[in-house]
């Protein structure tokens, strides 16, 4: 009988299963024609109903359509940071493992600058230097996730690089290459895949943070965090307006979070103990 994943752990599996949930969710406005993001349904700042579930923004859009967006949006942004930051990370570490000395003390050095600078303050000024859009929260994200995945990935190899049949392997005449991607990359994978998963948290948080501050995604495009400030200004009157994207956006966050800590607990059972 196969086994279920995350069995007895039932937060991570409900974690999964709204994950799951919300990015079949983001694809319906691609499909359904009635949730088109940018059409006009009704009038503005109506409440929820039955009629529009989630209410109709400034606009008169159906705030539910934009939501919708908003979540293939954020989701996107985060997802192709993370991938590149993991990838540039995984390499990064390795190379400074293996080669020690002098490159491995800038690699360490230059995560360590990155990572004093406040993450906010960062993302600001990455986008200011690139401008603003989607191609510079990618870009702020990577900077921002990557020191903290080079450092994890690093101390995670240095305890694989010492252990006996990788000395064995140099020894034997293995390149550089081979000790990377047979030996140390299988021996870390666990430990890339949990730091991945943080990273796409702090990713979300990130986008969101510089749409709404507007530094992010643009208009007339919807993300969580454009929609949290389109309805920051009618807060008063429409509070479900940044109410809802903000609620769908912490609930992200969080299943992201807790998936995380049941990879944890799955792939390395000893950090889960030493954390208890």
């Amino acid at each position: 009988m196969k086994r279920l994943p995350f069995r007895g752990d039932v937060l991570s599996r409900i974690a999964m299963f709204v994950l799951g949930i919300m990015v079949l969710a983001s694809l319906l406005p691609l499909v359904v024609t009635s949730l088109d993001p940018t059409e006009t349904v009704g009038p503005r700042l109506s409440s929820p109903s039955g009629e529009w579930w989630f209410g109709t923004d400034n606009l008169g859009r159906s705030i539910l359509a934009r939501v919708l967006e908003g979540i293939r949006t954020t989701l996107l942004i985060s997802l192709a940071a993370v991938i590149v930051s993991t990838i540039l990370a995984i390499i990064i570490a390795i190379v400074a493992t293996l080669s020690r000395g002098v490159v491995d003390q800038l690699v360490v050095r230059a995560a360590d600058i990155f990572f004093a600078f406040p993450a906010v303050l960062l993302a600001i000024l990455v986008s200011t230097i690139v401008g603003s859009g989607s191609q510079a929260a990618i870009l702020a994200i990577i900077f921002i996730t990557l020191p903290l995945m080079v450092r994890a990935i690093r101390a995670a190899s240095l305890g694989v690089a010492d252990r006996d049949f990788i000395t064995s392997s140099w020894v034997g005449g293995a390149s550089t290459v081979r000790l990377a991607v047979v030996h140390i990359l299988p021996n870390i994978a666990g430990v890339v895949v949990v730091q991945a998963t943080y990273a796409a948290s702090i990713a979300m948080l990130t986008e969101g943070a510089l749409s709404f501050l507007g530094f992010g995604v643009q208009a007339p495009t919807a993300s969580l965090g454009s929609l949290v400030q389109e309805g920051n200004l009618y807060l008063t009157i429409a509070p479900w307006f940044t109410l809802i994207p903000g609620a769908v956006l912490a609930l992200a966050i969080l299943s992201v979070n807790l998936l995380g800590d049941g990879l944890r607990d799955r792939l390395d059972p000893r950090a889960a103990r030493s954390l208890t």
